[in-house]
Parts: structure tokens; C-alpha cells; sequence
């Protein structure tokens, strides 16, 4: 008797008969234990999918916090416009990334088929998502345009009721565009705040623009918060443009990405690529966990059969009285 190899610490015996062996001699196969789960691609990705998981809770747990300043929780009518509430998008966003992150850790450090399937699924149709809104994304670009409009309007319109919103404005128009309103600072006339017509109820900021419209000046040290206080009135003999910004964000945002349209598409590419390789780590850990399953599982069978054929064998040299004795002791256990 030979020894082929091990799985998991089950031994592989082979045994080599003759033709005497009968037929079951036919059926014996000589298993070799080619199938080992990879170490490296195991740990690989439960590196990853840790980062991603501890990231997914972070993004999550800001979101949550972020609703609970606002007592969004203890008041759900202030909910009219999820789909513009940054909080609402940092907390899906945080679900979704946890969620595949806990499913591609778990489903590598436990060896789970199940939980790998279904991160390679999530993968899939997130690759899937991302194709198919940059291919729209050149089909519709009017559509997308409008959108974006209507959403940076509705921001306009409730500057001051949401801090997040508020927030979110600021830095598009200060750190990232260095624009004002959609079109222009006359977008925010349809703001109650910066109305002209709020001069009547004692407005302020009436016919003004937020402070990050206001262009930074070289000796600023603080930021002036009333840089944009009355800039937008007729009368106001100044030049507008040495103050604010003139150009409509819309515009800016149509700029940036005319000047960043490499850097963009290879991040789009990179977190593509990123993607086929998970779902395809995931496959072949999944593919060497089947693989070493059926190599343990042929291995039992085979020392099975090896038990059988070695008993067989006994039975043919031993004398009746000892094979009746043997036999009747394996059917006592039995009915036990």
C-alpha cells in the first residue's frame, strides 16, 4: 500500500492490487491532491475587504452622526429630498461598502462559497452600474446637464435651511469651482435670503451672494464671512468682478472635467479594473475551497473501499468459525 498525498491532514491511501481484486478493482481511482487553497489569495482579500469594511463603517457612522446634529431622527418630515441630503448618501454609501466589505472578509477568512458568491455579485453589478452610467453619461449629456441644474437649484433654495446642503455649496463654489450660483450670482435671487425683495423684511443678505462667492484676497488671513453682502445691487457702483466670482458653476463643472478628463477616466478605469480583479480572486478561492472539499471527500471514499477490499481479503484466509464470529459482532454493533 502506498500513500498519494494529504488533504487537510486526510491521508490518500493507494493500493495496488491484482487482478484478482474483483470488480471493484474497476472502480478504484488513484486520487492526487493537486488542490490546495491559496494562502495568499485568501489573506489577499481579507486585507483588502478589511479596509473597505472599517471604511464603509467610518463613511456610515458620519452619516449617522451627521442626522442625528440635525434630529433628523426624532423628525422625519424634515426628509423632503433624500436624494440631495448629503447625510442620506454618506450612510448608503457607508451600508453598501460595509456590506461588501463584510461579505468578501468573512466569506475569505472562513472559507465560505456562499459569502464569496455573493461578494463577486456585488462586484459585478457594481462594474455593471459604473458601464452602464458612462456610457450614458456620453449619450445623455443634455439630460445629465439639466439634472444637475434642477439639483444645484434646489440646493439654492435651501441654503439656509440645511446645514449639509449649505456646507456642500460652500465648498463647490470656494475650494472646488471657484464659481457662483448656476449660471451666475443673479441665481441667488431665488434664495428668500438673498432675495432682493427681502430688504423689506430687514434682510441683510438681501440682493447678496453667499461668502464663497467672494474672491479670496491675497492678505486675508480670516475669511470675511459679509465679503457678499449688497454686491448684486444696481446701484452699487463697484466692480463686481474684483469681489465674486462671475462664472456660473454649471460652466466650471463642465471646465474641470474638460481639463481633468484623463485623471478622471483613469480613476474610472482603476476602480473598474479593481473590480474584475475581485470578482475574479473570489472565483478561484472559491474554485480551490470546491476543489480541496472534493478531494477530502474522494479521499473518505477511497478509504472506504480500501476498508472493503482489505476485509474482503481477510474473509478469504480466515476460517469459517472466526468469519461467522466476525460477522456476527458487526451486526450486533448495527442494531445498537
Amino acid at each position: 500500500m502506498a500513500v498519494n498525498g494529504s488533504a487537510n491532514g486526510v491521508v490518500v491511501p493507494a493500493l495496488h492490487s491484482g487482478s484478482g481484486a474483483g470488480p471493484s478493482s474497476k472502480r478504484r481511482r488513484r486520487y492526487r491532491n493537486t488542490s490546495e487553497v491559496s494562502c495568499c489569495l485568501k489573506y489577499v482579500i481579507f486585507g483588502f475587504n478589511v479596509i473597505f469594511w472599517l471604511l464603509g463603517l467610518g463613511i456610515l457612522a458620519i452619516g449617522v452622526w451627521a442626522w442625528a446634529e440635525k434630529d433628523t431622527f426624532n423628525n422625519l418630515s424634515r426628509l423632503t429630498n433624500l436624494a440631495l441630503d448629503p447625510a442620506f448618501i454618506f450612510i448608503w454609501a457607508g451600508a453598501l461598502t460595509f456590506i461588501i466589505g463584510f461579505t468578501g472578509c468573512v466569506g475569505a477568512l472562513r472559507e465560505n462559497t456562499a459569502l464569496l458568491a455573493g461578494y463577486a455579485i456585488f462586484l459585478a453589478i457594481l462594474l455593471l452600474i459604473e458601464m452602464t452610467c458612462g456610457i450614458l453619461g456620453f449619450i445623455f449629456k443634455d439630460w445629465i446637464k439639466s439634472q444637475a441644474t434642477s439639483g444645484f437649484q434646489a440646493f439654492i433654495v435651501s441654503y439656509r435651511d440645511d446645514p449639509d446642503q449649505q456646507n456642500l455649496i460652500d465648498w463647490i463654489q470656494e475650494g472646488w469651482l471657484q464659481c457662483c450660483g448656476i449660471e451666475g450670482p443673479e441665481d441667488w435671487d431665488k434664495n428668500i435670503y438673498f432675495n432682493c425683495s427681502s430688504a423689506v423684511v430687514g434682510s441683510r443678505e438681501a440682493c447678496g451672494v453667499p461668502f464663497s462667492c467672494c474672491k479670496p484676497k491675497d492678505d486675508e488671513i480670516i475669511k470675511n464671512k459679509q465679503c457678499g453682502y449688497d454686491v448684486r445691487k444696481h446701484e452699487n457702483q463697484m466692480d463686481v468682478s474684483m469681489v465674486i466670482y462671475e462664472r456660473g458653476c454649471l460652466r466650471a463643472g463642465e471646465e474641470w472635467v474638460e481639463r481633468n478628463l484623463i485623471p478622471v477616466a483613469a480613476v474610472a478605469v482603476s476602480v473598474s479594473v479593481l473590480k474584475i480583479l475581485g470578482i475574479c480572486f473570489a472565483q478561484n478561492l472559491r474554485a480551490d475551497i470546491f476543489a480541496q472539499k472534493y478531494v477530502i471527500m474522494a479521499s473518505q471514499e477511497y478509504a472506504l473501499e480500501s476498508k472493503e477490499i482489505l476485509k474482503e481479503k481477510i474473509c478469504f484466509f480466515l476460517p469459517p468459525i472466526f468469519l461467522n464470529c466476525i460477522l456476527t459482532n458487526v451486526n450486533s454493533k448495527k442494531i445498537v
